[in-house]
């Protein structure tokens, strides 16, 4: 199973590459998203060209990452890594406490929070794969957050799980966080709740907002939404 997640570790940066390539193409053919998620209806006016805009957002983010990259590789090189990781591996034995990369956690706490080892690896690949019909789950007409009040407070509630689940990740799974009596409240019982809410929020609350959720009043266009005159009238509304 190990060599299997290398596998496909291995293969990540492959794919992140070709979705660069066309999240570029995309760039050039179809224009630049916005934050306010309104269709585009006058290219001139709600548009900005490639270059210089996109460029030098692109290179400014690109510093602010090498200056964090630089932070670990010249002075926390082990910020992110495990004792474990250093030892030298042995196939007849499977570590007691494996830790994946941060990144992998709130998945690998999924994977833990169901006893039997199939029914844990599904939920696992389902909490991946329903990210991938995310725009059919939701029911709403309304496509940014800033004009639906009611999604808002839900979506801050996901990210606290995704972090909840992140910190049980890299927690062994019968550390006990509330003593109750000879036993207590551990972090596979907290991983259970979590992941419970993590499906429920993509299977039962996006549906539901989307029909009983009355959102704001949207701007005219992209240009209506980011003038300043505009936005103060918004606020004021």
């Amino acid at each position: 199973t190990l060599n299997r997640f290398f596998s496909l570790h291995y293969l990540f940066p492959f794919l992140i590459a070709g979705v660069v390539v066309l999240h570029v193409w995309a760039l050039h053919v179809t224009g630049q998203g916005n934050p306010a998620g309104i269709e585009v209806k006058d290219p001139k006016k709600d548009t900005v060209p490639f270059t210089p805009y996109a460029t030098i957002k692109d290179g400014f983010g690109m510093v602010l990452f090498l200056i964090l990259f630089a932070y670990f590789v010249f002075y926390n090189p082990n910020g992110l890594g495990e004792p474990d990781n250093y030892e030298i591996a042995n196939p007849l034995k499977t570590p007691a406490h494996i830790v994946p990369e941060w990144y992998l956690l709130p998945f690998y706490a999924i994977l833990r929070a169901v006893p039997d080892k199939l029914g844990g690896v599904i939920l696992m690949f389902g909490a991946i794969a329903i990210l991938f019909v995310l725009p059919w789950l939701d029911t709403s007409k309304v496509r940014s957050a800033r004009f639906r009040p009611l999604y808002k407070q839900f979506f801050w509630i996901f990210v606290a799980v995704c972090l909840g689940l992140g910190y049980c990740g890299g927690q062994t799974p019968d550390k006990i966080l509330i003593h109750v009596g000879d036993g207590g409240f551990d972090v596979t019982d907290l991983s259970r709740i979590l992941t419970i809410y993590y499906f429920a929020h993509f299977i039962v609350l996006l549906p539901v907002l989307g029909l009983v959720e009355k959102p704001k009043p949207l701007p005219a266009s992209i240009a209506d939404s980011v003038l300043p005159g505009t936005r103060q009238d918004q606020a004021t509304s």
